[in-house]
C-alpha cells in the first residue's frame, strides 16, 4: 500500500468516527431533553393515582355497592 491510500483510508476512518460521535452526541442530547421535559411537565400527572390504583378503587366501590344491596335485601 502506498502512503496516499493509507492517508485516504485514515482520513475516511476519522471522518466516519467523527460522524458517528456527532450522531451519538445528538441522540444523547435529545434523550436528556426528553428527560428534562418529563421532569418539568410530569408533576401534573402525579396528582392522579396509578392505573392499577384506580382499578382497585373501582373494584372496591363495586364491592361496596354489592354489599349495600345485600344489606338492603335487593337481589343483584
Amino acid at each position: 500500500m502506498d502512503p496516499t491510500s493509507i492517508g485516504l483510508l485514515s482520513a475516511s476512518i476519522l471522518a466516519a468516527l467523527g460522524t458517528a460521535s456527532w450522531a451519538a452526541l445528538k441522540g444523547w442530547q435529545g434523550w436528556l431533553e426528553l428527560k428534562r421535559f418529563e421532569l418539568t411537565h410530569g408533576s401534573a400527572d402525579k396528582a392522579l393515582p396509578p392505573a392499577t390504583g384506580r382499578i382497585e378503587i373501582a373494584d372496591l366501590r363495586e364491592r361496596v355497592r354489592k354489599l349495600e344491596a345485600i344489606a338492603a335485601g335487593i337481589d343483584i
